[in-house]
């Protein structure tokens, strides 16, 4: 399915979905939403990108393997639960951090890096999939 239309529409189709998944990825520790869900948004990308303009173009695009992208995803997701270790609480427990950036307060939290690791897990599992099928259906 190479159609003009497609290959034509598929990269602007590709970025919007990975904002979109950025925006629920940052919604969803205050709101339904989340790393899992924006990590399968933005993997779905990846694979209309894929089908519409090959693998290659996808390798290029992402410029890392798809699997170390899920290995630093666990890394950082491990990490998140670090910090309540050090205020002798039990692992994972959540720790806020508030920053005033140019006059608005930011809250930073261990759940969001959390949610930032498995956002990134489940976009390098699920692409690598995605572009280890497509490789496949190309033989």
């Amino acid at each position: 399915m190479r159609t003009i239309i497609f290959r034509t529409i598929a990269p602007y189709l590709a970025a919007l979905m990975v904002l979109f998944s950025i925006f629920v990825l940052l919604r969803g520790h205050n709101e339904p939403g989340g790393g899992f869900i924006g990590g399968l948004i933005a993997a779905s990308a990846f694979a209309i990108y894929g089908i519409a303009c090959g693998v290659a173009a996808v390798r290029r695009a992402i410029a890392l393997h798809p699997m170390s992208i899920s290995a630093a995803g666990l890394f950082v997701a491990g990490l998140s639960g670090l910090p309540s270790l050090f205020m002798a609480q039990p692992f994972m427990t959540s720790q806020w951090w508030y920053l005033n950036l140019f006059g608005v307060e930011v809250p930073l939290s261990t759940p969001l890096f959390f949610d930032i690791g498995v956002y990134l897990v489940v976009v390098g599992s699920i692409t690598s999939i995605a572009l280890a099928l497509e490789e496949r259906e190309s033989d």
